[in-house]
């Protein structure tokens, strides 16, 4: 599988780095990790007090990529910056399975949207790209697939099928599981993140992964893609 992004959504300032985790388990709260999960809360709730998003470079950074690529603000709010809003408002974050709680916690302390796929479900290459309405899209928690609007950044499989939506929404499809054994990640970044400040925090996720789940992992950097004509999205 390769990754990949479109020259027209990297110009908007899209910044992305993936990184694999194989062989691993995804069961259970072991007593260690239990006990860094609250003490990292507790360092995090206390930390965003007084946060102001929009004052925040990175958080901010996530709008004005809406803004370039013409999706509205107030309904779609990051996923890093909505983690910490709901830990602000209770105080606490829901166990889901290991995975899924390392990297939350790990997107809330970067600021850094991050998405988890497994690895098995994604059908051919995943390229990041901008819609064009013809995607299949089928959001967790919904059943049938939902209209994607043209123009939105996306990241694809070769089925045409969205994983993920923006840094907002991820897919049934590969929706991280209790059996999942291979997981993708991604980081996206904007221009107020350096690609050596991704990279770092994807190896931290990777490392983390590994001490409480096992498996072995690598960071994977995505080649953007010539440019080829009229692409997706173009007006």
């Amino acid at each position: 599988m390769n990754c990949q992004i479109e020259p027209a959504v990297s110009a908007i300032g899209v910044k992305t780095v993936f990184g694999c985790v194989e062989g691993i388990t995804n069961s259970g709260l072991p007593s260690t990790w239990e006990k860094e999960r609250n003490a990292r809360l507790a360092r995090l709730l206390e930390r965003y007090t007084d946060l102001a998003v929009h004052e925040d470079p990175i958080l901010e950074g996530y709008h004005i990529l809406h803004d370039r690529a013409g999706v509205k603000r107030r309904k779609n709010i990051p996923s890093s910056e909505n983690l910490i809003k709901s830990l602000l408002k209770h105080r606490d974050m829901p166990f889901i399975s290991l995975v899924v709680d390392i990297y939350n916690i790990i997107s809330m302390d970067s600021k850094l949207c991050v998405a988890a796929h497994d690895q098995d479900k994604i059908e051919g290459n995943l390229t990041v790209r901008f819609s064009d309405g013809s995607e299949t899209y089928v959001p967790i928690g919904q059943d049938h697939p939902v209209a994607m609007n043209p123009h939105e950044y996306c990241y694809c499989d070769d089925s045409n099928e969205v994983l993920c939506r923006l840094e907002i929404r991820q897919v049934n499809k590969t929706k991280i599981s209790e059996n999942v054994k291979n997981v993708l990640y991604i980081i996206e970044g904007n221009d107020a993140t350096e690609d050596d400040y991704l990279k770092s925090v994807m190896e931290e996720i990777i490392k983390t992964t590994i001490q409480y789940c096992g498996g072995h992992g690598s960071l994977v950097t995505p080649c953007i893609l010539p440019q080829s004509g009229k692409e997706r999205g173009d007006f």
